[in-house]
């Protein structure tokens, strides 16, 4: 199969409204740079799993039935006045548990891998937020509960082969993805890619937070969990760089800055200051400045949790306060450092570098900046309002608005393109019911009659889009419609 245009990208790819209703199969590029450098690739093909255009699988064909979450839809959608809102809900709410889950057992316990749609691996971060929203549900259904609880069981399994990797095979034994192979790193069996990401160690311990919180379970919390997270605050340690680089290196060869990394793989210059220098973004895109600001902010809550689970779960005193520790080090660090002054006053930066650098952006993969309330990682409503305020405008570079809607996408996809991710996060971080009903409007629009969320579009054309299978996107727009079904159902009255 081959991938042509000036868009195509390893994760992304453009498909006309018309290729996708016959939706013969999902590709993806071995390596970014040879889509880049040529007008077309040859690439691996990944059969669709259903026929996208009927909406969901048939129910033979889904992956997981939970009957919790059967439930769940037809109460919620029932509260949804707009019928092609509500169509749309059904079909992406359920898209991780139809489509990516793999249950199984490891060692006599659940074991759940998750792949992230049309690419068959398994990232920390997409998987810990395409099961979140079913946390909720867990405690009326076991069946989900085991599941989840196999996805944190493995997410741990992940952790200890590798903490620097961002992506992981379904099948821990397997070789990396296609485009990962010639990297200059140190890659291990099992890992899918190694681009190290401070969020992909935070969003793990959010979502054994929360399942701990929805359901009181403490079974998948067991000494190879103790393990992984005693890992993670000794990663984040190491990658403070008060004690040199640190042993993490990564280098693509690639036409794209965003796919390597400068400085013979350890990335551009940092001073100590506090910060955890991270390789790259939620994004997979390259950091300019290694002290990623909405990161760090995730890792003080999400070492703040851990620690909270340390000593309620573990009985691990050293552990905890060594994570509470660093979360206070880095929250300190943050306000001295990572706050920049504008025209409009003075807002969080995108990225740092402890010398005086700061990098004034925001980007559509959440940790973002826009995003910090929705991780309960923003400590000072009146700096986020400012944040949110630039995040949201012309002032951010990668902001855009066309005559299909308006939002935010960044590197990855390139230009023009919007992710709807943007506008859910928006409409999920507002208390304005104009705020949230147009971001509603736009998300509806942006499905382009095709039943299902996408990773972006053009800003003036829906129908252009990437990434016709992307399960994040699907079941964030099912967190929030789910959402507002249940506390706001006025705002999906859309005309």
């Amino acid at each position: 199969m081959k991938l042509s245009g000036s868009l195509s990208s390893r994760r992304s790819f453009l498909r006309s409204a018309a290729a996708t209703s016959l939706f013969p199969a999902i590709a993806y590029a071995q390596q970014s740079q040879e889509v880049e450098a040529q007008s077309s690739v040859e690439v691996p093909a990944v059969k669709a799993p259903w026929d996208m255009s009927k909406g969901r699988p048939a129910p033979s064909e889904r992956k997981f039935r939970s009957d919790a979450v059967e439930t769940f839809l037809k109460e919620r959608s029932s509260r949804i006045a707009d019928p092609v809102l509500a169509s749309l809900f059904v079909s992406c709410f359920p898209n991780t548990l139809d489509t990516t889950v793999e249950p199984g057992t490891f060692e006599g316990k659940p074991d759940t891998a998750v792949i992230t749609g049309d690419i068959l691996a398994m990232w920390l971060r997409d998987s810990s937020a395409q099961v979140w929203p079913y946390l909720p549900l867990a405690k009326q259904d076991r069946r989900l509960r085991d599941l989840l609880d196999g996805v944190i069981r493995r997410q741990a399994r992940c952790i200890l082969i590798d903490p620097y990797a961002n992506a992981f095979m379904a099948d821990l034994n397997a070789l990396p993805l296609p485009w990962s192979l010639k990297d200059k790193t140190e890659l291990r069996r099992g890992v899918g890619e190694r681009k190290w990401e401070v969020d992909s160690l935070c969003y793990p311990i959010r979502l054994a937070h929360g399942y701990w919180q929805q359901t009181g379970d403490t079974g998948p919390f067991d000494q190879r969990w103790r393990d992984a997270m005693k890992l993670i605050v000794d990663t984040f340690r190491v990658q403070q760089r008060k004690h040199g680089l640190g042993p993490y290196r990564f280098q693509r060869d690639s036409n794209a800055s965003t796919e390597t990394l400068p400085a013979a793989g350890a990335g551009n210059p940092v001073r100590a200051i506090g910060l955890i220098a991270s390789g790259f973004r939620p994004s997979d895109d390259a950091c300019i400045f290694p002290f990623l600001v909405p990161s760090n902010l995730f890792a003080v809550t999400s070492l703040r949790q851990l620690s909270e689970m340390a000593h309620a779960i573990l009985h691990d005193d050293a552990l905890a306060n060594e994570a509470s520790s660093l979360a206070d080090e880095v929250a300190r660090a943050l306000r001295e450092h990572a706050v920049v002054t504008t025209p409009q006053g003075t807002i969080w930066a995108y990225e740092v570098d402890g010398y005086g650098s700061q990098l004034v952006m925001d980007d559509a993969n959440v940790p973002s900046l826009l995003g910090l309330p929705y991780l309960n990682s923003s400590p000072d409503a009146a700096l986020y309002a400012r944040t949110r305020a630039f995040c949201w405008s012309e002032r951010n570079p990668w902001f855009f608005r066309g005559n299909a809607g308006e939002g935010i996408g960044g590197p990855h996809v390139g230009r023009d393109m919007i992710w709807p991710m943007s506008q859910m996060i928006y409409a999920l971080t507002s208390t304005r019911e104009d705020e949230i009903r147009r971001a509603v409007g736009m998300l509806k629009n942006s499905a382009a009659g095709f039943g299902f969320m996408h990773e972006s579009y053009f800003k003036d054309d829906p129908k252009r889009y990437t990434r016709a299978w992307f399960a994040w996107a699907n079941t964030l727009f099912g967190e929030l419609i789910s959402t507002l079904a249940g506390t706001r159902p006025e705002v999906l009255r859309l005309d």
